[in-house]
């Protein structure tokens, strides 16, 4: 994996497969079309889209907003580092409450099933680390996201609790909880040897 600061360019960082990089404006039709996959929104809204306003006019300024406020942290395009297309996308979103940064990951159906969820999160729980004063990385799905839990856990974060939300629209699964997951700085094992630069 290559690392570092966030270049002109605007990447973050590429591994074998994804590149991470700013989104832009331009992204608003990436974002549209991944958000109006039932199946990718199935544990997030119950299959429902996210509207074009919501991503144009409140979603990406807010993600914008958030790199320079929070270097190195944020929400970041994922594209196949072969073609350029856009897959998705991962997230080490600032918390409010300073408990770390929350993992996160948005992927188009055609990526799922490839090992790409599981690269893009161990190379963010890595860059994680990388940040000074960082000393959690966490994540949240529901109990029932038995794929979203399989991730996190190779990406190396380890169950913590389950616990339940008041839900304005329930969503199938919802009454099993919500899981959360965690990695503490001083567990983190950086991966060593070849293919590691």
């Amino acid at each position: 994996m290559i690392r570092g600061v966030t270049g002109v360019d605007g990447v973050l960082l590429t591994t074998e497969r994804l590149r991470l990089r700013r989104f832009t404006g331009d992204d608003v039709p990436h974002l549209v079309e991944l958000d109006s996959d039932p199946e990718v929104m199935r544990f997030l809204t119950g299959g429902r889209p996210t509207p074009l306003a919501t991503v144009r006019d409140e979603q990406l300024p807010r993600l914008l907003g958030q790199y320079d406020r929070h270097p190195g942290l944020g929400r970041w395009a994922a594209e196949d580092t072969a073609d350029g297309a856009f897959l998705g996308w991962f997230a080490l979103d600032p918390s409010d409450d300073g408990a770390g940064p929350e993992l996160g990951y948005r992927l188009h159906r055609a990526a799922w099933g490839r090992g790409l969820a599981t690269e893009g999160a161990r190379a963010l729980v890595g860059h994680a680390f990388d940040i000074p004063g960082v000393r959690r990385v966490w994540a949240q799905t529901m109990a029932v996201n038995v794929r979203s839990r399989a991730v996190l856990a190779k990406a190396g974060l380890r169950y913590v609790r389950t616990f339940h939300l008041d839900w304005v629209e329930p969503i199938a699964g919802t009454e099993q909880g919500e899981v959360e997951y965690e990695l503490l700085r001083a567990d983190h094992r950086p991966p060593s040897g070849p293919g590691r630069r």
